[in-house]
């Protein structure tokens, strides 16, 4: 089993022809590893430009920089190795390492060793891949602030406050002779004011998922009613062939764009109809799409405007009745009939894309994004849940009047749940789960 502090390597950029390719080396022996290939001094926080060297022969012209601890990403001695971009060169430097007593780094290792060297806390880390892994402008936005620790700060200071009354509270049972034992009405005002604190947070954590995993669109309705041409004209390009001939999609195509800052994931679906002259093909393609509304945020509803509502499309409908929808009445530019409660469209003309897209917005983000200071993820909010039952069960003996050792307790484990958030409390197996959804290099 390999030391966790002993010295690591990885490539840190994309395996693929470019103009720089990265190689980050970190721990104790860094420089003198480097330094046995490198064909000059390697000075700290200087660039130094030289060769890599391999048996007297000239690998690459590079740049290597030189980071010492603890003024660095991981707190540790890092060296940095920009090559040229060519994938044969960069794994020929990384086994050059290997061979000269690195070792290769696991999933996300230098982040975590960032965090074990307090050089950032856990939603910090977190925010890193989350930052890699953003899927628009605003997801990128507010995985930066996590970044820059707004998260950390929120929750830090919702934990000074519990550990400030949890103080007075240990203090008034350890002393009593000397300490007055705290009123139950201040114990019940500071607990409500952290509850509400955090409720605000969590109030906004679906909008944090939209944010960071986007809007899942399904558009459906019987064949022939436009899904295709819709589909086209919200990406405004010809991704999905369009013909009259009943059947034509066939299978489930998928294509994201952007709404309003967000990523946006659309799905084309096979016109869903019951009939015996369909074949195994589009059988399949139809029950596809019945899966693609259940996994769906928001389902589009097509009917054909020249037509009308039909028994067929209510058929259809009543598919997505758990869902939220849009009726959507299409083919405006031939027939120009008003329904009620639903969006007329003109896929050929334009009429309406940019309001449906608007729609959809409103329908799926109930907050104003501009407004939030951070996000938080699905391991972060159920902390919170946590947090919210235990202060719950606290102002349930407060209100009884418990004895407060027994009250201390359940503020205790709020605060242990807090500490989930920014790693203060944290065991092997959530550390682990958290860092293998890195990348190897970062």
């Amino acid at each position: 089993m390999s030391n966790f502090f002993d010295t690591i390597c990885a490539i840190a950029t994309p395996i693929a022809k470019g103009g720089v390719g990265i190689i980050r080396v970190s721990g104790e022996a860094s420089k003198d590893v480097v330094k046995k290939f490198f064909n000059k001094e390697i000075i700290p926080n200087k660039i130094n430009h030289g060769w890599i060297i391999n048996n007297n022969k000239k690998i690459d012209e590079v740049i290597v920089l030189y980071f010492v601890s603890p003024k660095s990403f991981t707190g540790e001695d890092v060296v940095e190795i920009q090559t040229h971009g060519s994938p044969v060169i960069l794994k020929e430097i990384l086994n050059l390492l290997l061979s000269n007593g690195a070792r290769l780094a696991t999933k996300g290792e230098f982040t975590k060793r960032a965090f074990l060297n307090h050089k950032m806390d856990l939603s910090e880390a977190e925010a890193v891949l989350e930052l890699i892994e953003s899927k628009s402008v605003k997801s990128a936005s507010l995985n930066a602030s996590n970044l820059s620790g707004s998260l950390k700060e929120a929750i830090s200071n919702m934990r000074e406050e519990i550990l400030e009354l949890l103080a007075k509270i240990t203090a008034s049972i350890d002393f009593p002779e000397d300490v007055q034992e705290v009123p139950y009405e201040l114990i019940e005002e500071k607990l409500t004011e952290i509850k509400e604190k955090i409720e605000n947070i969590l109030k906004n954590a679906k909008s944090h998922n939209i944010l960071r995993e986007g809007i899942k669109i399904a558009v459906v309705g019987r064949p022939n009613v436009g899904k295709s041409s819709l589909f086209n004209a919200l990406l405004n390009l010809k991704r999905a062939i369009v013909t009259d001939i009943a059947g034509t999609t066939r299978d489930i195509i998928t294509e994201s764009f952007d709404i309003d800052g967000i990523n946006a994931t659309l799905t084309d679906t096979a016109g869903i109809r019951e009939d015996n002259k369909i074949d195994t093909v589009e059988k399949i393609g139809i029950t596809k799409a019945k899966e693609t509304i259940e996994d769906s945020d928001i389902v589009l509803l097509l009917f054909d405007g020249t037509v009308g509502i039909t028994d067929d499309d209510k058929e259809i409908f009543e598919l997505a009745k758990n869902k939220k929808t849009i009726l959507v009445s299409t083919k405006q530019d031939i027939n120009e009939k008003i329904y009620e409660g639903a969006l007329p469209i003109s896929s050929k003309t334009g009429k309406n894309i940019e309001k449906l897209k608007e729609l959809i917005y409103k329908n799926v983000v109930d907050v104003d994004i501009d407004n939030i200071e951070f996000t938080t993820n699905q391991r972060q909010q159920e902390s919170l849940q946590n947090a919210i039952f235990a202060i719950n069960n606290a102002l349930l003996g407060t209100k009884q009047e418990q004895l407060q050792d027994l009250i201390s307790i359940d503020i205790k484990t709020a605060l242990l749940s807090l500490g989930e958030i920014t790693g203060e409390v944290i065991n092997d197996e959530i550390l682990n789960s958290i860092f293998d959804k890195f990348c190897i290099g970062k």
